[in-house]
């Protein structure tokens, strides 16, 4: 799951099975946030440093935050190198991006309080669509939580102009 950090928004999900690791799913869900949304920033734990992830986030034209491992060196592609000393000469800078990340802790703790921590669903596929409903609904709760924080004001459209459209 990918989330904003402004307004707790899930922008990205993939739904995996249990045995595969999170790290292969970064590259997609950076990619399609990327193309509806203007990304600055992205922040992520140790285990999804890589040069591959780095660069994805890169083109998304946002500045990666993930910490190196502790066995990491700075050798790699300039990116690689410019975020490890980064990290390396200026850990609180670093940190103080990095710790947006806790926001999809947040966002799975909102999550679970409002919809429940468990899926009742028995198949498979009623399982995905059990867990995609509960992202839409916290995804409409936070649109319009933001709409009274942030103070955005709502365009409706004029039944006249969606008949327009669907003809």
């Amino acid at each position: 799951m990918i989330v904003g950090v402004k307004t707790n928004v899930v922008t990205g999900v993939e739904i995996t099975e249990p045995d595969v690791h999170d790290t292969t799913q970064f590259p997609a869900l950076v990619e399609a946030t990327g193309k509806r949304f203007a990304i600055s920033e992205v922040s992520a734990d140790k285990g999804y440093i890589s040069k591959r992830n780095l660069a994805v986030v890169a083109a998304a034209g946002a500045v990666p935050y993930i910490p190196f491992k502790s066995n990491t060196t700075g050798e790699g592609p300039e990116l690689w190198r410019k975020m490890f000393h980064f990290y390396q000469f200026n850990r609180t800078g670093f940190l103080q991006h990095y710790h947006k990340r806790s926001n999809v802790e947040t966002v799975f703790s909102m999550m679970k309080r409002k919809f429940g921590g468990a899926v009742r669903s028995k198949t498979p596929t009623a399982q995905v669509n059990e867990i995609l409903c509960k992202v839409i609904c916290h995804n409409l709760s936070v649109l319009v939580q933001s709409i009274f924080e942030l103070g955005i004001e709502p365009t409706f459209w004029a039944e006249s102009s969606l008949a327009h459209k669907v003809n």
